[in-house]
């Protein structure tokens, strides 16, 4: 395959990933820090009802993972996430596409390098500020930039030795919080707070806990999967069984941990109510509830793996978000050199950028749960637009071959994007204002590059195409700023909120079919896409 200079893209990628390597690299990418954080975040928020927001968290994102499920199958191509988004609505969407989906993916190694500082700062009182505010200190930031730098080298391996790395790992990802669950249950004496402080937590803070608890979070892995479906030895069945089998799996696992969790907490560290909960080592939290039980060995395990957990999210992440980048050069939609490949087949250039990348996002956000809460609305942002490629090409490409084919997805997409919608609704107005500056500053210094340092034609940009994303992103900012939730004002309460936002949702997604290519041009498209690697 040729460039748009005319260089020649140093080789192809491996095809030698299997549905075990698959299946373990979705469900390492999701069972991350989240594990070791999510719990106690959603328990000060809803309280007892936390274990729900496990629950209703697994649906929604079940309910996203299988339209990628149908559109993996269709587009089994490294960082398939860009190449959908040049199908229905071409070029200029998925320019845009492919670096909001970067800003998703670029942050996450830096959230699990502070995840293993977090727990780290427990016993080596030096990575954290001493006011509780759990921002770096100095020693902090340095350690997390050579954690980065660790997950990228390992990066730089061929894809099976990556993923037999990962697998490894996996098995410990899964076996360590089972037992954590069996252990904290069998220990734990006081089952009685589940009526503690009832008038301190409300059925909204299920949904509010999607996101700023880090619930969401945990689960946006799924997708590692399908980034790698141009390394997969048969893509067509392996993927759509790794995307639906990791969101299965993991949700089992965080539902029970969150009920050991509350199983385990005392009537002492609630006396201040569910909002103010703490405890010693609340920093670690699942470490915390172990010691204050006595079961020192199992805090010990705890502590151990809060580095390998967090450690193999992040280096699967490096590896999602490397082909993502490879992707957006092969589409020419970045850099040339972003598809450049090492001895092992690996886009070195791609890992190198998502390593400096991840370093200055440690700077904007020195905490894990102010991360946790961007990365959750950017990367539910551009899962937003997977329903609506598949309501496109249903309508537009009828007798494409599916190897997986979505039940009822005239009906489940729309759900799938309305749900997409509640998620950042629920992250708060000032998350969101932040989330919207950077993609609305994005836009504007890509557009100004494309027209005026490019000079390339203005009808070549696509603007008819990428039209509905004003008012898709526009009005999601107006209804964040006229709810309650999250530095909203609080002119809408929050179930009308919902509903707005649920109402709206149905408009751009007309307004976003409309814009949609036309069928030939699709066609076309998808035949382009075919001939990439």
């Amino acid at each position: 395959m040729n460039k748009g200079g005319g260089t020649k893209i140093s080789g192809h990628l491996r095809r030698d990933a299997r549905i075990i390597g698959l299946l373990f690299a979705s469900t390492t990418s999701m069972i991350g820090s989240g594990w070791l954080f999510g719990a106690y975040h959603a328990s000060r928020i809803a309280g007892p009802l936390s274990v729900w927001s496990w629950v209703a968290g697994a649906i929604i994102i079940m309910t996203i993972a299988l339209c990628f499920a149908e559109l993996a199958a269709l587009f089994p191509r490294s960082g398939a996430l860009v190449h959908m988004s040049h199908a229905s609505h071409g070029d200029g969407l998925g320019r845009i596409w492919g670096w909001m989906l970067f800003l998703a993916y670029v942050p996450v190694p830096a959230i699990e390098a502070e995840a293993i500082v977090t727990y780290a700062d427990n016993y080596l009182p030096y990575f954290l500020r001493p006011d509780g505010s759990g921002l770096l200190t100095v020693t902090g930031f340095v350690v997390c930039v050579a954690l980065l730098g660790l997950v990228a080298l390992l990066n730089l391996l061929a894809v099976r030795m990556l993923l037999n790395v990962n697998t490894v790992v996996t098995w410990w990802k899964i076996g360590v919080p089972l037992l954590t669950v069996a252990v904290l249950i069998i220990a734990s004496t006081h089952w009685d707070v589940w009526g503690v402080d009832p008038a301190n937590y409300h059925f909204s803070g299920i949904f509010t806990a999607l996101p700023t608890a880090g619930i969401v979070f945990s689960y946006l892995g799924f997708r590692t999967a399908i980034d790698l479906g141009g390394e997969s030895s048969n893509p067509s069945r392996d993927i759509p069984l790794a995307v639906i089998g990791s969101v299965a799996l993991s949700g089992i696992v965080y539902v029970l941990l969150q009920i050991a969790f509350l199983m385990a907490l005392r009537p002492g560290d609630l006396a201040n109510g569910w909002a103010q909960l703490t405890f010693a080592g609340a920093m670690g939290p699942f470490a915390g509830l172990a010691g204050a039980l006595g079961i020192g060995w199992m805090a010990t395990l705890l502590y151990i793996d809060a580095y390998v957990s967090p450690g193999g999210t992040g280096l699967m992440y490096v590896t999602g978000g490397s082909r993502i980048l490879f992707a957006v050069g092969e589409l020419g939609a970045g850099p040339q050199w972003l598809t450049r490949l090492n001895g092992a087949k690996a886009p070195w250039g791609a890992v190198l950028v998502m390593w400096v990348f991840g370093v200055l996002f440690l700077l904007p956000f020195p905490a894990w749960q102010l991360m946790a809460n961007y990365i959750t609305s950017i990367t539910v942002l551009t899962y937003g637009l997977g329903p609506i490629v598949l309501l496109v090409l249903r309508r537009t490409q009828p007798g494409l071959h599916r190897p997986f084919r979505l039940w009822k997805a005239e009906i489940l997409a729309p759900v799938a994007f309305i749900c997409s919608n509640w998620i950042i609704y629920w992250s708060g107005f000032k998350t969101n204002t932040f989330l919207f500056m950077l993609v609305g500053v994005g836009f504007i210094l890509y557009a100004l590059y494309y027209h005026l340092l490019a000079k390339r034609p203005a009808e070549d940009f696509g603007w008819r195409q990428i039209g509905w994303l004003l008012p898709w992103f526009g009005g999601m900012w107006v209804l964040s700023a006229l709810g309650d939730v999250g530095g909203g004002y609080g002119l809408i309460s929050f179930w009308p909120g919902v509903i707005a936002v649920a109402a709206w949702s149905f408009a751009i997604i007309w307004l976003a079919l409309r814009s949609a290519l036309p069928a030939a041009d699709i066609a076309e498209m998808m035949e382009r896409i075919e001939r990439t690697s």
